[in-house]
């Protein structure tokens, strides 16, 4: 720490109860008073060097009365350094002090109009020659600027103190002329300086990153890692629970005042980071942002922030986990909900859009002339451009498989915890996702039947709406079974699984004669009657037949004889006989599905896999999953 001694006089100050003096032959002839301490000094060492000073004594007279200073920056201790500068006596400046006298320097008059090498011009020459030179000086003189902002912006020490750390942390990747950065460390952590730039204030911390990227030498990366670091040091609490954010800050004394503020100065920092954020796209985790998201949404942060933050999320949203996305909801617009599932759908139709234009064939391809032969090097660079276009949509489809598990997971997950969340929140989710972007709807599947496990009272109109979104030939042989059994899906959703199943037993048992399948053509014996093991029989003796399992473990119980099928399609039978009254389309549609279900299972393998064919033609049109 480098400081500087002003004046060779010995110190001839004292103090005497709220009174400071000056020892001297020569009675006083100016009082002062600063912070509730009175000084006893004289005019001519002060009035000499302080314009200010001179001003006053103007307007107030030859009166004997003292001359306040009411809100002196640096109070008392500020002023006595000026005093003893004025006179001669032997004063120490450092980086935690020189703030606060070059600000009292300034209030005071003291600069080269006064008098010539006067207080303020060393103090800048000190600053610009020394302190500002030095990672730990200059990190010191910009943490004291916080205490006078108004007046430092004036004097334009904070510019110069930002401008000097930025230049500090940004030519001295190592950090050894600081003595900053710790022995040993790699090139692959954070970079030196985060953690100590993490101790400024908010303001300060933005106006720094703002110069660090206004260089263009760091790397997105050690951007975002400082980042994170920052959000770490002031936002744990805020980004988990606004809640508890409150009650922390009520804690300390100002109750609901502290608590506000507390809110106030989270949401700034919100709103500072996301401004931040570099635009490389894997300068920061996904996680990282959905914290930052979420946090944003407790807080209220502006609308910009969070249009920003959900941008960035769905560039790389296929990075997410299922906890990222659970976004807590705000009280305003939850409607009694846990999660906010709009802020997901949003994030999702952003993705969409992105990987949309991503998909695109690239504009302006070169065309092959009718006469023209094109050279080697345009072939070969329209190969390349090809393979290029080949390997992105490759990535983009990957991509979005990567979403659609995370969004059937994220289904799965409000359905288990949130059971207030409407049905049409759950529906446009489900929706976001494109068809291919699901090769199979098991997880889909897990996700509906739990939502209609915590809504029993659901009526059949809402239960046909959720399940349209279910592509029965994509379930796996394990989620038919299941879903070949459960009494809450929709009498068409079972129909259609039980004829989607018995169309690939019966493919199957083609190539296979061996298959036990064949023998049923008529019925989904292949999801009724599986292999039965020793332990399987065992339970079958404390479960009823045809019993549905516990969520999570889909599989079904019973005999594997005829008896246990047909009792099965008479059931289905009698359920779909309750329902023909409801509409001209769904009686028709009965009657088809009986005759299917009546199928005898004394009929050849291959004329039932032809009636199957014929009858999915007409119960359910190719382009669409229900009717």
């Amino acid at each position: 720490m480098r400081v500087m001694k002003l004046g060779n006089r010995p110190d001839t100050f004292f103090l005497s109860g709220p009174v400071r003096s000056v020892s001297t032959d020569l009675a006083t002839d100016m009082q002062i008073l600063v912070d509730g301490c009175l000084f006893r000094l004289h005019k001519f060492p002060l009035l000499s060097k302080c314009m200010w000073l001179q001003a006053l004594c103007v307007e107030s007279g030859e009166g004997g009365g003292a001359v306040e200073l009411p809100a002196f920056p640096g109070g008392a201790e500020a002023f006595e350094a000026c005093a003893k500068f004025c006179y001669g006596v032997a004063v120490t400046i450092g980086p935690h002090n020189v703030v606060a006298v070059r600000c009292a320097a300034a209030r005071l008059g003291m600069s080269e109009a006064a008098d010539r090498g006067n207080l303020a011009g060393k103090l800048d020459a000190f600053l610009s020659s020394c302190l500002l030179r030095r990672w730990k000086d200059a990190l010191a003189v910009l943490h004291s600027t916080r205490r006078y902002a108004a007046l430092c912006e004036e004097l334009g020490v904070t510019s110069r103190c930002v401008d000097a750390v930025a230049a500090l942390a940004v030519a001295d990747p190592s950090g050894d002329a600081s003595g900053a950065v710790p022995a040993g460390s790699s090139s692959s952590s954070p970079p030196w300086w985060v953690r100590d730039i993490s101790e400024l204030g908010v303001d300060l911390y933005w106006r720094v990153m703002v110069a660090v990227k206004a260089t263009g030498t760091v790397h997105g990366k050690a951007i975002g890692d400082a980042l994170k670091a920052y959000a770490r040091r002031w936002l744990p609490i805020a980004a988990k629970n606004h809640h508890a954010a409150e009650q922390t800050a009520a804690g300390g004394g100002g109750g609901a005042a502290n608590a506000d503020r507390a809110t106030k100065n989270h949401r700034l920092l919100v709103e500072k980071i996301a401004s931040l954020l570099p635009a490389e796209r894997n300068a920061v985790s996904c996680g990282f942002l959905l914290k930052l998201l979420k946090a944003a949404n407790i807080l209220g942060a502006s609308p910009a922030s969070k249009e920003e933050l959900t941008r960035r999320v769905a560039s790389q949203l296929e990075d997410a986990n299922v906890s990222d996305l659970l976004i807590p909801a705000t009280p305003p617009c939850a409607g009694g909900a846990l999660y906010d599932v709009d802020a997901v759908v949003t994030i999702l139709e952003e993705f969409a859009l992105r990987q949309a234009a991503a998909s695109g064939r690239p504009e302006g391809s070169p065309r092959r002339a009718g006469r023209h032969r094109r050279s080697m090097s345009a072939e070969s660079g329209e190969l390349e451009g090809a393979r290029r276009s080949t390997s992105m949509a490759a990535a983009s489809h990957g991509a979005m498989v990567r979403v659609g598990k995370l969004v059937d997971g994220f289904l799965a997950v409000v359905a288990t915890k949130d059971a207030r969340t409407p049905l049409d929140k759950m529906i446009a989710v489900a929706e976001a996702v494109p068809d291919f972007a699901r090769p199979e709807h098991d997880d889909l599947y897990r996700a509906i039947d739990t939502y209609l496990r915590a809504h029993p009272e659901m009526d059949k109109s809402s239960r046909k709406k959720l399940c349209r979104v279910l592509n029965c030939r994509k379930l796996s042989e394990k989620a038919s079974m299941h879903a070949a059994q459960n009494e809450l899906l929709p009498l068409r959703v079972v129909v259609q699984v039980l004829f989607f199943e018995n169309a690939r037993a019966a493919g199957l048992s083609s190539g296979h004669g061996n298959r036990v399948a064949a023998r049923f053509p008529g019925d989904v014996s292949a999801l009724l009657a599986r292999p039965r093991t020793t332990e399987e029989n065992g339970k079958d003796e404390q479960r009823p037949a045809g019993s549905v399992a516990a969520d999570g473990d889909w599989s079904v119980e019973g005999r594997r004889d005829w008896s246990v099928v047909a009792s099965r399609v008479a059931s289905l039978k009698m359920r779909l006989e309750e329902e023909d009254g409801e509409d001209a389309g769904d009686e028709a549609f009965v009657h088809r599905t009986r005759a299917g279900l009546a199928r005898s299972a004394s009929s050849r393998i291959t004329a039932a896999a032809g009636r199957s064919k014929r009858m999915l033609s007409r119960l359910w049109p190719t382009s669409r999953t229900f009717t």
